[in-house]
């Protein structure tokens, strides 16, 4: 049931990212999830085929397409098995903060080789005592004398590892607001002071190059400062809407996933009389149930997909249905494994692995209570 205005053009460009995926990703989930990291060479292939980027303007290399070339990527990414290729979080998340707020040289400088997949960009917001409060970062940034010295650390980077650019968050330590002390600097890869720390062991996410990154006196030009000074914290606000669009429909195309896998285990698999699960009316109805929950969230997402595509302002929307289809892929990645049984329970299976992915979901873009925070201001509570 496809509610989204999807042209020829949208359709060929999925049929294409579809049989690249087929072949340069899916085959390798498995190793990649050993090795705790995706290799750079596969952002390469991506970005040499268009898939990275796909919003970027033609003048950079970009595609130049709109909001639905996003919705395309993330959702069939979602259908390889693996989670470490965080290509939304690099196309649809990072690389926006340079289109929207850059200077033309800035974006002359990096957004090609976003593109071309030959930077991988991370974000450095998180620190070990500064979560979704971003104003109790201590991570800070002295300008002087034509630099920026930064010092501090960040921790649950995603992509840290593999990143060749960072935009980092930090503090003029000289403001007492930290509403207005927040700045935003571009640290490539390599710059002395910047040290990438290890990889992190996550219940989840293995494929997925999660690291501290540590800032030691690290010096930039103060033309890599990102925007106005100062200015960090509302630049971070007035992206939250695309962030956390692109986290609700990763976490729908997540529950689609496991519904369409456990159901095909359901249908495959037999009791000992041999009649398939599927053929049991408890595990029907409960087939039913969540293939029904799955409807009601990508009906929800795609009029929210329409609304940003438009424009409009669906912030407290959009809050609602990040804390919706995170709390739901959860659920349901756990009555999978119900269903599923002793079938799913080794490491490798894709529904258990679906079940440690999801888990850290709810957290993204803000934790789900400051979702509902935000719907409880608006509700008037």
């Amino acid at each position: 049931m496809e509610t989204l205005p999807y042209t020829e053009e949208h359709k060929a460009f999925r049929n294409r990212l579809a049989a690249f995926l087929a072949e340069e990703v899916t085959p390798f989930a498995d190793q990649w999830e050993a090795d705790g990291k995706t290799p750079p060479a596969v952002w390469k292939k991506m970005g040499d085929q268009g898939f990275l980027c796909t919003a970027v303007d033609p003048a950079y290399g970009g595609l130049g397409g709109d909001f639905l070339y996003s919705v395309i990527v993330a959702e069939e990414v979602a259908k390889t098995g693996q989670s470490g290729l965080a290509v939304s979080l690099h196309s649809d998340i990072i690389v926006p903060y340079i289109t929207a707020y850059g200077s033309e040289e800035q974006k002359k400088k990096y957004l090609p080789g976003c593109v071309s997949g030959d930077i991988i960009t991370a974000v450095a917001m998180t620190e070990p005592g500064a979560g979704s409060d971003l104003a109790s970062m201590t991570t800070t940034a002295e300008e002087k004398n034509g630099e920026v010295v930064l010092n501090g650390a960040k921790t649950f980077i995603s992509n840290g590892l593999n990143c060749g650019l960072v935009i980092v968050a930090a503090r003029d330590a000289a403001v007492e607001n930290p509403h207005q002390a927040i700045s935003l600097y571009l640290v490539p890869d390599g710059t002395p002071g910047f040290e990438k720390g290890k990889k992190l062991d996550k219940m989840g996410m293995y494929s997925q190059d999660t690291a501290e990154l540590f800032f030691s006196n690290c010096r930039v030009p103060v033309e890599n400062r990102l925007g106005e000074k100062g200015r960090g914290f509302i630049m971070l606000m007035e992206k939250l809407q695309q962030e956390r669009l692109m986290c609700a429909i990763m976490a729908q195309a997540a529950c689609e996933q496991i519904v369409a896998r456990v159901t095909d285990h359901c249908k495959t698999a037999a009791d000992r009389a041999g009649k398939p699960y599927s053929k049991n009316q408890a595990v029907q109805f409960a087939l039913v149930e969540m293939a029904t929950e799955v409807r009601l969230g990508r009906a929800f997402v795609d009029r929210l997909v329409l609304s940003h595509a438009a424009g409009e302002n669906v912030v407290v929307d959009t809050s609602m249905a990040t804390y919706w289809t995170t709390e739901t892929a959860k659920r349901l990645a756990d009555r999978a494994l119900d269903l599923a049984g002793r079938d799913a329970l080794a490491d490798n299976h894709l529904l258990a692995r679906a079940f440690r992915d999801v888990r850290v979901m709810p957290v993204f873009a803000g934790s789900n209570e400051i979702m509902k925070i935000v719907a409880a201001r608006f509700m008037g509570l």
